[in-house]
């Protein structure tokens, strides 16, 4: 793990989050926390960048007041929204004799990903790295420095559609900060989440936020399949509105004080009832703990049923890691049990374990920092050619240290002293093979 000050912007459908992270040592501590909800967003597309723009701002805003630090650039997360993930095999002769493979022989195996795999409507976003192979010899992590005739490489190209990672840079670059890198969410997340074994046999994560579930199965180390289910926990908290007839205030409440999502005899044992207000009336009414339950179990099922048809199509069920939940709406009690009965898997949940970041909707802003700083070398070259390949590094909002040697740096206090806090040096056949 590298050390340096990293802060990431986690986009979500109905908040926006961020997190300022130094690494030291080894050790990841969490020093700001930012968290704006906003409406610019429906359904994990932005469709107001302004609104967006704003949101993103205010919760740096937060995040910078808590760290005592000043934030230039952003770790961004990008959503499995129109992802297209494509095996790949590419290779590249080395031009004379002797010649050492350097980031120029890399930067060409990129061009060639791109020339191959993305379509017109999309756009290269990630490149993860199986093996390279130098004259025949395979299993090789960093080719350069090595000398050969030619240099292949295998792994898994990540493109998304340009119309999302466009809006995502507007919208980053409208609030007045640079993008330092754009991480493919559910990537980054499963290198917090799980463990080697899990991603190397083969885990499922079902990150639950609050507009949308996001649906991965990870298996030899790379995210082989990605979807998104349109709905989220704020589909419950509106069912339960509606339901009950009460306000969306109120039914938030609800959800998070006395919902839960599993019903059994143990439940119904333990029932208690609730006064809740209701529209229209004077006097509150009481409604069974479990009446509410009946409500959340109702739409967390569905939720679940469509994933579960998305797993069995691709047969990702059959890996041997099973699921883990995370996400805000992975926190409703006994979900865990929900997910079980239905997938007919081991399930089991994650959530952050850092000083004030205790709450599994923070994952996906926490996996962003903690991927970027465990980054090998080879994948930061390959990210650099990846982002840069297209427009000059000059006209790219996306910036590297080389280019931006302080993008965080500590606020100054009342004396003339000054100090700051750079980030680390920077620049240095899929579903028919789902089990390969």
């Amino acid at each position: 793990m590298k050390n340096g000050v990293y802060t990431s912007l986690d986009i979500g459908t109905t908040s926006i989050k961020v997190i300022v992270s130094e690494v030291l040592n080894g050790q990841m501590n969490v020093i700001g926390v930012g968290s704006e909800r906003t409406n610019g967003i429906s359904k994990g597309l932005i469709i107001d960048i302004d609104e967006t723009a704003q949101s993103i701002r205010k919760a740096v805003e937060q995040a910078e007041e808590k760290a005592g630090v000043t934030i230039d650039s952003l770790i961004v997360g990008v959503p499995a929204l129109n992802i297209e993930i494509n095996p790949f095999h590419v290779s590249v002769d080395v031009s004379s004799a002797n010649q050492e493979v350097n980031d120029e022989i890399i930067g060409n195996m990129v061009k060639q990903i791109r020339d191959k795999k993305v379509s017109s409507d999309q756009t290269l976003l990630s490149i993860m790295i199986e093996e390279f192979i130098v004259d025949g010899f395979d299993g090789i992590k960093d080719p350069r420095k090595m000398v050969g005739d030619q240099v292949e490489c295998y792994g898994t190209a990540l493109t998304v559609s340009k119309t999302v990672l466009h809006n995502i840079k507007k919208s980053v670059n409208n609030a007045g900060y640079a993008v330092d890198d754009l991480l493919f969410q559910p990537k980054a997340m499963s290198e917090l989440i799980m463990s080697e074994d899990e991603r190397r046999f083969g885990t499922i994560q079902i990150d639950l936020g609050g507009g949308q579930a996001t649906v991965s199965a990870v298996h030899d180390q790379q995210v082989k399949f990605s979807t998104i289910i349109k709905e989220g926990g704020s589909n419950i908290t509106k069912d339960i509105s509606v339901v009950l007839n009460t306000s969306m205030k109120n039914a938030e409440k609800i959800k998070r004080e006395v919902g839960y999502g599993f019903i059994d005899d143990e439940a119904l044992e333990n029932d208690q009832s609730i006064s809740i207000d209701v529209v229209g009336q004077d006097q509150t009414v009481q409604v069974k703990e479990s009446y509410i339950a009946e409500i959340i179990e109702a739409r967390v099922a569905q939720i679940f049923e469509q994933i579960k048809a998305e797993l069995d199509a691709i047969g990702a069920l059959e890996l041997p890691g099973g699921i883990i939940l995370t996400g805000g709406t992975s926190a409703i009690p006994r979900i865990e049990e929900l997910a079980e009965e239905i997938f007919n898997v081991h399930v089991k949940k994650y959530v952050p374990d850092f000083m004030g970041v205790r709450y599994p909707s923070f994952t996906n802003a926490i996996s962003l920092v903690h991927y970027k700083a465990n980054m090998d070398d080879i994948h930061e070259v390959m990210n650099h050619y990846v982002l840069f390949d297209e427009e000059k590094p000059s006209q790219n909002i996306v910036k590297t240290q080389d280019t931006s040697p302080a993008q965080t740096s500590v606020k100054s206090n009342k004396t003339s002293n000054e100090n700051s806090e750079t980030f680390i040096d920077k620049i240095k056949n899929f579903l028919t093979h789902f089990f390969d």
